[in-house]
This record gives C-alpha cells, sequence and structure tokens, in this order.
C-alpha cells in the first residue's frame, strides 16, 4: 500500500483555473466513487476550497498518474493545461503534506485556522461516501498534529487571514470605516470572520446576504447588521461602499451590466469589492468599470504578506514538529506492514506443526515408539520449516543476491552463532 496527494493550489494554480478544477461539496461523493472506479485506490477523500483541490488517496495496484488522469478527465481539461500545475506527493511526502496543509503552513495565510475545518469536513465527507475507513490514521494524527502546532508554537496568534487582508485593504482605501456599509455575500466562515473583523474596526452599517435567509439572520444578530435574501440583492447593491463576497455559488452573482447600474445610481461615489470565492461570484468584467476597486483572492496575497512576517518564526518551529511526526507516522505504516508478513510467517509455521502433529499422533496410535517419534518429529519439524527458506536462499546465491543473504545472516543473528 502507497499513499498519495495529488492536486493544485494558489501557488500553483492561478484562480481561473482554481475554479475549473474546484469540486462542489454536493459533487464530491460521485467524484470519489468515479476516483476508485478509475484508479485501484483503495481509500480516498478530496479537499476542494478556494484555495486548493487535492486528492488524498491510497494506491492498491492502481499508479499515481492514474490519479492525475482521473483529474484531468473529471473537468475535461486539456493535458497541457492542467497538468503542469499539478503537484504529486508520494508516502512520506503525502503525510508531510496532509499535515502542512492541516495546521495552516500551506496556506495563503501561514497558520489559518479554517482550513483544518475544511479538511475536517472533507474527512467527514469520505467517511459518508464510504471512501474511507473510520478512523483513517492518517487524518486523526494530521488533526492531532494541527493541535498540537498551535498549542506550541505562535503560529497562529497573530490576526492574519483572508478576511483580515480584506478589511485591512479597505481600511487603505477608506480609512476609517464608521461612514462606510458594508454588504457581504454568503454566511460562512470566512464571511463570518470578515464580519468579526469589520465589527472590530467600527464599521458604520452592515448588509449580510445569504441564500439561507435564516443562517444570514443569525449571523447578522451576532453583529447588529440587517440580513437579506440572496434573491434580493439587487435592492440594496446600490448601498454598499464595500462587497465582500464569499458563496458557493457556480456561476458570478454580480455581472458588469448590474454593476454598471449601481454606479449611476451612486453617483459615481467608489465601491470596493472584493471576490473571495472559488469560482468567482463577481465578473472579473466588473472590474473594468470606473470608480470600481475589484480584488480577488489573488489580488490579497500582497497584503497578506505585508501581515505574515511575525508569524515565519512560529512557522519554522511548527515546521520541526511536522517533520518529526511524519516520522512517527511512517514509522507506524512500516510497522503495520511488517504485522501482516509476521502474521503470515506464523501462520505458515502453524500449518507445518499442525501437519507434523497429525502425522506423528497417527503413528503413535498405530503403536510406534514414543521416543523414536520425539527425534523423527523434532527433525521433520526443522527440515519443514527450513525448506523453503534454504531453497529460496540457495537461487539468491546463484542470483548474486548478495543483500538477501545478508538480511537472513542478520535476521537470525547467525554472524553471533557462528562465534558461539
Amino acid at each position: 500500500m502507497s499513499l498519495l496527494a495529488v492536486g493544485l493550489n494558489y501557488t500553483t494554480a492561478p484562480v481561473a483555473l482554481r475554479e475549473r478544477v474546484s469540486i462542489g461539496a454536493e459533487a464530491v461523493p460521485d467524484a470519489l466513487a468515479g476516483l476508485r472506479a478509475a484508479c485501484g485506490v483503495e481509500e480516498a477523500a478530496i479537499l476542494s476550497t478556494c484555495n486548493r483541490t487535492e486528492v488524498y488517496c491510497t494506491l492498491g495496484d492502481g499508479e499515481p498518474g492514474s490519479v492525475v488522469d482521473w483529474l484531468q478527465a473529471y473537468h475535461d481539461l486539456p493535458d497541457r493545461q492542467i497538468r503542469r500545475h499539478l503537484y504529486t506527493h508520494p508516502n512520506a511526502k503525502a503525510v508531510q503534506h496532509v499535515m502542512r496543509v492541516a495546521s495552516g503552513l500551506d496556506s495563503m495565510v501561514i497558520g489559518e485556522p479554517q482550513v483544518l475545518g475544511q479538511m475536517k469536513t472533507a474527512y467527514d465527507t469520505a467517511l459518508k461516501a464510504g471512501s474511507i475507513g473510520s478512523p483513517n490514521r492518517l487524518f486523526q494524527h494530521s488533526f492531532s498534529v494541527a493541535k498540537e502546532v498551535r498549542s506550541r508554537t505562535a503560529v497562529g496568534n497573530h490576526p492574519v487571514s483572508v478576511a483580515f487582508a480584506a478589511v485591512r485593504l479597505a481600511q487603505h482605501i477608506f480609512g476609517d470605516l464608521r461612514d462606510y456599509t458594508a454588504l457581504l455575500l454568503g454566511a460562512g466562515e470566512t464571511i463570518e470572520l470578515t464580519a468579526r473583523h469589520l465589527h472590530n474596526n467600527d464599521l458604520g452599517r452592515m448588509i449580510i446576504a445569504n441564500r439561507n435567509l435564516g443562517r444570514a439572520q443569525d449571523l447578522a444578530a451576532e453583529f447588529s447588521a440587517y440580513a437579506i435574501s440572496l434573491t434580493d440583492l439587487h435592492q440594496h447593491l446600490a448601498e454598499a461602499d464595500i462587497i465582500i463576497s464569499s458563496t458557493s455559488s457556480p456561476v458570478p452573482i454580480i455581472d458588469r451590466q448590474q454593476m454598471q447600474a449601481v454606479i449611476q445610481l451612486r453617483k459615481h461615489r467608489p465601491v470596493f469589492i472584493v471576490d473571495m470565492a472559488v469560482p468567482r461570484d463577481i465578473d472579473p468584467a466588473v472590474g473594468t468599470l470606473p470608480d470600481v476597486y475589484l480584488y480577488s483572492v489573488d489580488d490579497l496575497r500582497e497584503v497578506i504578506e505585508e501581515n505574515l512576517r511575525n508569524r515565519q518564526e512560529a512557522a519554522l518551529e511548527a515546521e520541526e514538529i511536522i517533520n518529526e511526526r511524519v516520522i512517527s507516522f511512517m514509522d507506524w505504516m512500516l510497522s503495520r506492514d511488517a504485522v501482516s508478513t509476521i502474521r503470515a510467517l506464523r501462520g505458515q509455521a502453524h500449518s507445518i506443526q499442525q501437519e507434523v502433529i497429525d502425522n506423528a499422533r497417527r503413528r503413535l496410535q498405530q503403536g510406534g515408539d514414543p521416543e523414536l517419534l520425539l527425534h523423527e518429529v523434532t527433525r521433520t519439524l526443522t527440515n519443514k520449516l527450513l525448506h523453503m527458506p534454504t531453497t529460496q536462499l540457495r537461487d539468491a546465491s546463484a542470483r548474486g543476491r548478495d543483500d538477501l543473504l545478508a538480511a537472513v545472516q542478520e535476521l537470525y543473528d547467525l554472524k553471533n552463532h557462528k562465534r558461539r
């Protein structure tokens, strides 16, 4: 069995490709079934967020390239368009990658906590789909490592996130936010965090729009905001000086024509927009309008980097923890392989033992001499147990397999036996 992590993220692929490769939450169970059927995959989970789409799996008879082929075919993308953006991490590298993702060290914002929740959701989805067993040691170990990283380092102590970066950018443009209105599209973790940062920075007025009005109302109550349904969005767009969006809509919610009308209603007062969704909620053409300042998640990178410096030292410490935990996990994996080999070896030995005992019992019942039978049983048992190994060793010697001969000497401590 081998482990594999295959995917692309914000460092290897632009947002336009990431949104094409994104797999919506409702599509993941079917995607997992298709992956396992096509690739000889024993277990699999899929993590798909605005910043990454990754497949984590254990391979039986399948080849790593088959997972890449499946991902390409699933999205119907040309070979040249996707393969150069993909990374493939086998075994220990896969374990390290999963732990780094869970701990927030592979995120655009180092140490951000949202990805751990997203990974737990991916794990739960895979469990419900029957594509992994419970408990899955890799995921459980990664969650434990993420907790250890947060408790032992300061990697998550500073308020740096995509949501924080969006609010900081709004402050750069508008300065004091007390006289401005923000419209938030969505009601997930990212929007909740954005609402918290805006509220803590004394935003004048907040509107939260969501497909599920009840969820919007719950969030609005926490931050003294006004909740609306996305179906009523057009009635409130002109009120917003700041628009921050992060929904799971497969198509844009706001297009250029809508915003053009909004700008006229606002008499060309500027609008600051951050689209944190993948696929994008805001048609990129909106950014060509005068008086509109449109930023995508990728555009926030410069702002984010400005606020990351005090996390770098903590991240190095976290990497050391992860490297140690990768070694312990791989030791466990190797020991598990040894357990199955030992079980098979013991089973074979017990089978030979039972065959020799049954034969000796029959001869005793026929009046055989117990003393002679005892010597014969031990000789026969020894010969049967050593027959296959000695045959294989002779063959190994003929083929020049000195490594196998040396392994047997070490396994049975034969060098020390000769000294005795």
